[in-house]
């Protein structure tokens, strides 16, 4: 299926159904992905360039595009309920990643003092002292998780780097419960292996998970937008309620897209 990118560094505002008004930041080129993941339903399509930093804007670049576009916005009367980084991968991969958020504050309290700043991530970086410093910081940590076995994350999540399931565990856990969770369910197959974190064993270790994580809320979701591999199915809405249900009676807000 066709997939796109991000081709500005300040996008937006457009409706989130889980943000609401956002205004996009993306850290990464405009004219392809840098992720540590290579996820089996990215929006944005295959990793190819991996981690490589080459053609992200500096800080010095995203502060003043954001500026101007807070000042329009103030102009407009268009009131962002969120400045949202997400885009073309993995934010958290920038190197001046701590410094951008320290600048997207510090604007976000001189024009929109009520907007909330939120991170979108994989959560491959939460072993960085700096990066789970900069999160601590921001109003929504939302951080991905989207399997209960080790083998189901690498074949969903495939990540381009070395990384387990386990370490993503721990780091989910250093934030105390001041984080969200997102997971997307789905069903496919990817070169011959099925792909199926909706079974009777993969929820149940993914609940054990939340038990450990604690997390502030839960997001559920199912595909919703073109994938790069053509073969995955998407979950029914009933199908997510009845699993919802189960990370409730964790006594743990849940939030269904």
């Amino acid at each position: 299926m066709d997939t796109f990118l991000f081709d500005e560094t300040i996008f937006g505002p457009i409706y989130s159904r889980r943000l609401g008004n956002s205004l996009g930041i993306n850290l990464l080129p405009c004219n392809r992905k840098i992720c540590s993941f290579d996820c089996v339903y990215c929006e944005c399509g295959w990793t190819l360039n991996q981690v490589e930093q080459r053609g992200m804007p500096s800080h010095t670049e995203v502060s003043n595009l954001l500026e101007k576009k807070l000042i329009d916005l103030k102009t407009q009367n268009n009131i962002p309920d969120s400045l949202t980084f997400a885009g073309n991968g993995e934010p958290t991969l920038h190197p001046d990643f701590s410094k951008i958020i320290d600048q997207t504050l510090a604007l976000r309290n001189h024009y929109f003092p009520k907007a909330k700043v939120s991170v979108l991530s994989n959560a491959t970086r939460i072993d960085k002292p700096d990066i789970i410093s900069s999160l601590l910081k921001i109003d929504n940590r939302i951080l991905k998780l989207d399997a209960g076995s080790e083998l189901m994350f690498q074949r969903i999540n495939q990540p381009t780097t070395p990384i387990s399931l386990e370490t993503i565990i721990s780091g989910l856990c250093s934030f105390e419960g001041k984080v969200t969770i997102q997971t997307l369910f789905l069903k496919g197959e990817i070169s011959g292996f099925p792909i199926d974190n909706t079974s009777e064993e993969e929820i149940q270790l993914w609940l054990k998970h939340l038990e450990l994580i604690r997390p502030e809320r839960v997001m559920i979701y199912p595909i919703a937008r073109n994938t790069p591999l053509d073969n995955l199915n998407i979950i029914s809405k009933e199908q997510l309620q009845q699993i919802g249900e189960r990370v409730e009676a964790l006594g743990i807000e849940t939030e269904i897209y």
